[in-house]
């Protein structure tokens, strides 16, 4: 039992310090607005997508 319980406690432990690093950061952007608001990962049209009127849509490769 115990072989289950500390790796979904590890789990929990990343999973809360991700939520918490992502709270500071937006804390850091709201006090600190010339560098501009904290960039969310998945948000936006940063990765590489094309962006058109205010959606992200991946861009298609032929692999042919």
């Amino acid at each position: 039992m115990l072989r289950y319980l500390i790796p979904v406690a590890i789990i929990l432990v990343l999973l809360l310090g991700w939520v918490l690093v992502q709270h500071l950061a937006r804390r850091f952007a709201a006090r600190h607005p010339e560098f501009g608001p904290a960039r969310e990962e998945g948000l936006g049209c940063d990765g590489g997508c094309g962006c058109q009127a205010r959606h992200c849509e991946r861009e298609k490769h032929d692999h042919a």
